[in-house]
């Protein structure tokens, strides 16, 4: 389970991002964050995954409080949660096997795992055809299966995908919200930050509609209406 409790942030000298935020996220859930530029989804999610503090209040993930963990702790809270990017941030000198394969390096893991392990992900999706390609051989929408792909590595509870679909074409966003999906229905908590309403109201999941740095919204099967 994901937790804000009273969260707000604020940039001095007086710029408000997020308001008293408050909002449960359960395990296994697929939620869509939607909202306008500036509404504070990419603020949210930034403090999620430990890149920023919040200025009061706290987040809670399982039974862990982000706002307690040192930063010698918080790689390791980093790998129960996945992110992805809409700029798939891939290393442009690598494959997609290789991509995947140096997440699992940094990680500190063997030779063995990776060879077992990479192999494994890039079939889950859908690439394994394509492991030795470089990003530019590939397409929009495989690039960033190649970044879910490195996602999943670490077999993350959580997986976070701010604005994944924003570089794409419809084909191409379909075969990456699928993907998702199917991650979710395999036990993944999914938390999709868009502001693609054809997505949402397809998806008839739960939505949770921000504003002005507040949760303005947040409907069980919603609908984002623009």
């Amino acid at each position: 389970m994901i937790h804000f409790k009273n969260v707000s942030k604020i940039y001095l000298p007086h710029m408000v991002a997020l308001e008293n935020v408050n909002l449960i996220i359960k395990s296994k859930e697929f939620v869509s964050l939607v909202g306008s530029s500036g509404a504070g989804k990419s603020t949210l999610l930034r403090m999620l995954i430990g890149e920023e503090a919040p200025s009061m209040g706290e987040i809670i993930v399982g039974d862990v409080s982000i706002n307690s963990l040192s930063n010698k702790e918080m790689p390791y809270m980093r790998r129960k949660i996945g992110t992805v990017f809409q700029d798939y941030k891939l290393l442009p000198t690598k494959t997609a096997y290789e991509n995947i394969a140096f997440a699992m390096e940094v990680a500190g893991k063997d030779d063995m795992e990776i060879k077992e392990d990479v192999p494994q992900v890039l079939s889950l999706v859908g690439l394994e055809d394509k492991a030795k390609q470089f990003p530019y051989q590939l397409s929009g929408g495989e690039r960033q299966r190649v970044a879910i792909g490195r996602a999943l590595v670490h077999r993350p509870d959580i997986l976070v995908a701010d604005e994944p679909t924003g570089n794409l074409d419809p084909v191409n966003t379909w075969e990456v919200v699928n993907l998702l999906l199917k991650l979710n229905e395999l036990g993944a908590t999914v938390i999709l930050a868009t502001h693609d309403n054809s997505i949402v109201n397809n998806l008839e999941r739960r939505v949770v509609l921000m504003e002005k740095g507040r949760v303005v919204k947040d409907d069980l099967k919603g609908k984002y209406l623009i």
